[in-house]
């Protein structure tokens, strides 16, 4: 099976982005931390699905 261009780096930044929400409703760590995995992982989804648009 194929996998197409864009598909790893969406998934993977869903997950990046679900790990940085859950993390915000501990007091172990930074809001501002959790601020940057929410963004980091969302900005790859964007750059994910850019990329599985753009390869159809």
């Amino acid at each position: 099976m194929e996998v197409r261009e864009g598909l790893i780096p969406a998934v993977l930044g869903t997950i990046v982005t679900a790990t940085g929400y859950a993390l915000k409703n501990t007091e172990k760590v930074s809001p501002t931390v959790t601020n940057t995995i929410v963004g980091f992982g969302l900005a790859h989804v964007v750059l994910g699905a850019i990329d599985l648009i753009e390869h159809r």
